[in-house]
């Protein structure tokens, strides 16, 4: 009679319940930052959504003025001095953020012989982001003999 040798069985392969806690609670870090880091990216985003609106409408007030003659200019009866804007046309039913700007126009802060011809403009923004409020400005000098008298 042969009697063969015993096998030794190997361990069952499985994990402890320790190991598979460990692995859920990386599994854990890793979803909320994860969710964290593509939160984060899309507000970095909205906000700089709402610079680039910001200047858009600062351009398009200093492209206004650029238009007028000077006389217009020196009337300031064309030139709103405050306004507002949205983010979004209001023809699409804007709910979105709203900008509040101001156009002024100054004599220059400087004392040259050609300081009575030359005026100061300033764009101002002011909005709301995140409850943080947010504001840009966009400055440039206009002369008489640099004013256009063709368009309006």
């Amino acid at each position: 009679m042969t009697i063969s040798p015993k096998r030794v069985m190997a361990p069952t392969r499985g994990f402890s319940l320790i190991e598979a806690m460990v692995s859920m609670g990386l599994f854990g870090i890793v979803f909320v930052s994860l969710y964290g880091g593509i939160s984060t990216g899309m507000q970095v985003m909205q906000v700089a959504r709402e610079n680039l609106r910001a200047t858009q409408i600062m351009v398009e007030k200093m492209e206004t003025v650029r238009l007028y003659s000077w006389d217009q200019i020196m009337a300031c009866t064309n030139i709103p001095s405050s306004f507002i804007e949205s983010y979004c046309p209001p023809q699409l039913g804007s709910q979105g953020t709203k900008y509040y700007g101001t156009v002024t126009i100054q004599p220059v802060p400087f004392n040259t012989s050609y300081a009575a011809d030359m005026r100061l403009v300033t764009v101002t923004l002011n909005w709301t982001n995140f409850n943080i409020p947010r504001s840009r400005s966009m400055t440039t000098f206009i002369a008489r003999n640099g004013a256009q008298n063709y368009i309006f």
